[in-house]
C-alpha cells in the first residue's frame, strides 16, 4: 500500500469533502469546480504540514492534480511510485 497516496487522499478528502473518494485520483484543477487559488493554497499548507517540508514554490504551478501532487511527493520522499 502507498502511505503517501492514502495521505494525499486524506489532504483531498479534507480540501474537497463532496468529492468522492473514489473520484479522488482523478482529480484535476480542470474536473473539480471548487480547485481554484484557495484550495490550491490550502492543499500546498496541508500537504507542508502532513508531509513536514516546504513545497517548492516555483513547482507549485505544476501540481494542478493529484497524479501530479503524487508523484512530486514520491520524488521528494524517496517513495517509489
Amino acid at each position: 500500500m502507498d502511505k503517501n497516496r492514502d495521505r494525499l487522499v486524506q489532504i483531498f478528502e479534507t480540501v474537497f469533502p463532496g468529492l468522492p473518494a473514489d473520484k479522488i485520483p482523478q482529480a484535476t484543477q480542470e474536473n473539480i469546480q471548487n480547485w481554484d487559488s484557495v484550495a490550491a493554497i490550502t492543499l500546498m499548507n496541508l500537504i507542508e504540514e502532513e508531509f513536514e517540508m516546504e513545497v517548492d514554490f516555483d513547482q507549485v504551478a505544476e501540481l494542478t492534480s493529484f497524479s501530479k501532487i503524487l508523484e512530486y511527493l514520491n520524488e521528494r520522499t524517496g517513495n517509489p511510485a
